[in-house]
């Protein structure tokens, strides 16, 4: 297959969960107009600091080689959006900010193992391209991550960094180039909608 239509069925669907609908949208851009225009590494990178996981994920920074010439290997960036409604009934039903935060993790973790997986399938796919994962790592309790320890990562071939992590824009990735406009949770209730963003880039 020399085009990327398994790249597009792979994410050409619409599905449902219990309590959401999901929806994904792909748009491409050339790598390097994509760190021109949506990447500010110095910016995000302080962002990155405040976080927990800031030098205790394996997915997240600092890292241990050069980004930008890890980025400038690859000339093509595929961007996936995923738009997760949420079911009506559940906006009304869960209130304050712990009932929030357990039920966006839930939801966001189901969404996550179906599409982390995916990508990991395209990977193998398009040979040499890369794929980045739409937020944390899952893959372990956040304080159970072996690098805290100073070991290795446990599952090396399955964890990937995200966007973010290497210093791109998502908010303005999301707007621009997907359409659609980030939402935040707001006194307790949960948003219309979350918006996942996640990567494949190819030497292609």
């Amino acid at each position: 297959m020399s085009d990327f239509s398994k790249l597009y069925n792979s994410f050409d669907f619409e599905a449902e969960g219990i309590y959401y609908r999901l929806k994904n949208v792909v748009a491409t851009i050339e790598v390097e107009e994509y760190l021109r225009q949506y990447r500010d590494s110095g910016r995000f990178i302080e962002f990155c600091k405040q976080c927990k996981r800031y030098n205790a994920c394996w997915a997240c920074p600092p890292f241990d080689f050069d980004t930008t010439k890890e980025l400038n290997k690859y000339q093509r960036a595929y961007i996936i959006g995923s738009k997760i409604t949420l079911d009506e009934a559940l906006r009304n039903e869960i209130a304050g900010w712990e009932r929030c935060t357990a039920a966006t993790y839930r939801i966001v973790e189901e969404v996550r193992r179906d599409l982390d997986n995916r990508l990991l399938d395209l990977e193998k796919f398009y040979r040499n391209s890369r794929a980045f994962f739409a937020g944390a790592c899952h893959l372990c309790p956040s304080e159970k991550c072996m690098r805290i320890k100073g070991k290795p990562c446990v599952f090396p071939d399955k964890i990937r960094p995200s966007l973010e992590s290497f210093g791109f824009d998502i908010s303005k990735t999301s707007s621009q180039l997907l359409n659609i406009e980030l939402k935040w949770s707001k006194e307790g209730k949960l948003p219309e909608y979350f918006v996942l963003v996640s990567g494949l880039f190819t030497k292609s």
